[in-house]
Order: structure tokens, then sequence, then C-alpha cells
């Protein structure tokens, strides 16, 4: 797949507002997003999410505060330079798909051979390539989002951003939208990735920020925000022929948790905030150890955390 890109793209919010009448959409919030990387913006329905996007395409302009592209205002010139796809898809229904493609590619200023070049290796990645003559409406919902996504990414943008772009795929076309989205970053493109799937989120994104209520209420990197949220659980699983005197640990340890584990001489024994050595000690004494991993908190389980607390305070 062909990536020209000699540049990168970072993107910095500072202090942006935006009101629509009486309600703050947004609230001077602040972010930045590294150059080269997959960047997560979550946050529940009405958070702000939106018209940030809106506001970084210039469908919208802030009512106060700054948004630059590589240290400089964002202006219309930056219109060629971004990707967008929208939550609310659309394409001609009664288009030919491929005709539909390359009529797309060529408004963002690639010629019609290159265009079409650049179409078929990808139609043929999202194995779509038997489709190139059929009209719109004769795509599946899925079929239709892989054209989008490729009209999206065909004039290789620095900047992407995706709304929702997993919305209504099977896991597999997810997982092969997934590789193409790192595979675009590595290769150079920043991408901002708005969703409420938060297994996308551990899986692809570097950084995130959660908006709520159009503040910003969390920000940085996913690895740093699991272990900054880490509830110390560690789970421990146990080998023994004699599941009684683990059972038994209980008396010495009243804080774990002692369950089976699936295979008939395996026991899970799950501990909170105790420091696991003397058990560890104890466990070798009656069975063998075969496994210890801590378990940091999912970014659903943050996500919902942080949220209900906002919620609480406001």
């Amino acid at each position: 797949m062909s990536f020209h890109n000699s540049k990168t793209m970072k993107i910095t919010v500072n202090q942006v507002s935006k009101r629509y009448g009486d309600y703050p959409a947004l609230d001077s919030i602040s972010l930045e997003v590294p150059e080269q990387s997959i960047y997560g913006l979550l946050g529940p329905n009405g958070a702000g999410k939106t018209t940030l996007i809106r506001i970084l395409n210039q469908i919208t302009a802030p009512d106060s505060g700054d948004v630059l592209l590589n240290g400089e205002p964002l202006n219309r010139t930056h219109i060629a330079r971004i990707g967008y796809l929208p939550e609310e898809r659309g394409l001609y229904k009664k288009m030919k798909v491929g005709e539909q493609a390359v009529y797309l590619a060529q408004l963002k200023g690639i010629g019609k051979n290159e265009a079409e070049k650049r179409l078929r290796k990808w139609f043929n990645r999202f194995e779509i390539n038997g489709w190139w003559d059929k009209k719109v409406e004769e795509l599946s919902k899925g079929m239709q989002q892989k054209v989008q996504f490729i009209t999206t990414v065909i004039h290789e943008p620095e900047l992407l951003i995706f709304d929702e772009p997993f919305s209504g795929f099977d896991p597999i076309n997810a997982n092969l939208l997934k590789e193409s989205i790192i595979e675009l970053r590595d290769k150079g493109a920043t991408v901002l990735l708005s969703t409420h799937n938060m297994a996308s989120v551990e899986e692809l994104c570097d950084s995130i920020t959660l908006i709520q209520k159009g503040h910003s209420i969390l920000e940085g990197k996913v690895t740093d925000i699991k272990r900054q949220n880490d509830t110390h659980r560690r789970e421990i699983l146990v080998r023994t022929d004699d599941r009684q005197r683990v059972l038994n640990l209980t008396a010495k340890h009243p804080d774990i948790l002692i369950e089976n584990a699936g295979e008939p001489d395996e026991m899970k024994i799950t501990v909170m905030d105790e420091s696991p050595n003397d058990l560890i000690k104890d466990i070798l004494q009656i069975g063998q150890l075969v496994s210890f991993k801590e378990i940091l908190p999912s970014m659903n389980d943050i996500f919902i955390q942080k949220v209900q607390s906002q919620n609480e305070q406001s």
C-alpha cells in the first residue's frame, strides 16, 4: 500500500469553547494529539466530541480558543491534508461503486488513472473488487462502509479523523479496518478516533482524552491511565490435587476470593490490596503455582467510573 507523506501532523487545541445558544458544547477544552499517533476522543453522547471534530474539519468555528496544526493556525489550506469519515455515512445510491469512488478521489485532487490504480489496490485488500460495477444500493451497509473508508484515506492525508468507524462491522471486517488504521499510522498519518468501542481503544490508541459536558476529565497515554487507576487486583492460578487445602487459605487470608478455574485440578485465587508474597509461600506448600498476573482495569471500567464520578460532582 503506497503512502507518500513526508510530513506528519500534530494537533494542538488551546482553550477552545463553542456554545449553541445557552448550551456550552465545549468549555475551554485543551488537548494535544502527537504526530503519527492514534488518539482516542472519548465521551458519552452529547459530551462535545462531534463539535470538536466539526471544528477540526472547519465545518464550524470555535467561539474562542485556537486550533493549531503543526503549530500553524487552522486554515482552509489544511482541508486537503485531512481525511474525515463521519458517523453518518452517505454515498450516492444509484451510482456505480467504482465510478463514485473515482469521482470522490478526483475531488481530492487525484488524477483519474492514479485514482483508479490506488482504488483497485484498496478494493482488492478489502475484498470488494467484484463490486466495482455494482450500484451502491446493491451493497450491504458493511460493504458501503468499506467504500467510504477507502475514499476517506485515498488521498493519503496526514490527518485522519474517524467517527465510530467500526459501527456495523462484523469482527473480521472490524479487524481488517484496525489493521489498516495501524498501517496508516505507521506510514506517517496522525489518527483521531472517536468511538464508544472501548475494546478498540485498548487495541489501537496510544493516548486518549475523555470529554464530559464539554470538559476534558481525563487525558494521557492509555498505559499510564490504566496504571494510575490500578485497583491492585491480582489473579493466581493454582494446580492442586487437594482443593480443600486451597479453600482453607481463606482462614489466613480472608480478603482472597477462590473460584474454580475450569480444569478439574485448577483453582483461581483473586487477591485485592494485599501483598501476595505470604500467600504465594502458602500456595507453594499445597500446590503448584501455574500463573500470576495483575489485572488492570479496562478502559470501559475507567470510562464508566470517571463519567459517573463527574456526574455526581455536577
